[in-house]
C-alpha cells in the first residue's frame, strides 16, 4: 500500500517507503531506493524525509558523501521544526 500511495505522490508514504528500503523492513535493503523515496518526500516539504536524506548524504549511503547536501537537507528539516534535524545540523 505504501508503494501505491508513494507512486501517487503521497509524501508520508514516500518517506515511510524510504525508511523501509533504508533498513530492509518488508523489502530488500537498498540505499539508492531509500534516497529516491526520501528525495521525493523531501521535495514536498516532509521534514522527516529531509532529515533522513541529510543523513544519507552525511554518511554516503546510496549517494556520494556530500556535507553540503547533508547540511542543506538538515537545514530544511530544522526550519520546519524537526528536532532531530536541529541536532544533526548542530553536530555538523
Amino acid at each position: 500500500w505504501y508503494q501505491k500511495a508513494a507512486e501517487q505522490g503521497n509524501a508520508e508514504a514516500q518517506a515511510r517507503l524510504g525508511v523501509m528500503y533504508q533498513y530492509g523492513k518488508g523489502v530488500s535493503q537498498d540505499d539508492k531506493q531509500a534516497v529516491h523515496w526520501y528525495k521525493k518526500a523531501a521535495e514536498q516539504g516532509h521534514a522527516g524525509a529531509q532529515n533522513n536524506l541529510g543523513g544519507m548524504y552525511q554518511f554516503g549511503e546510496g549517494v556520494p558523501q556530500n556535507d553540503n547536501q547533508a547540511e542543506y537537507w538538515y537545514k530544511k528539516a530544522a526550519e520546519r521544526g524537526d528536532a532531530s534535524a536541529q541536532r544533526n545540523l548542530s553536530v555538523m
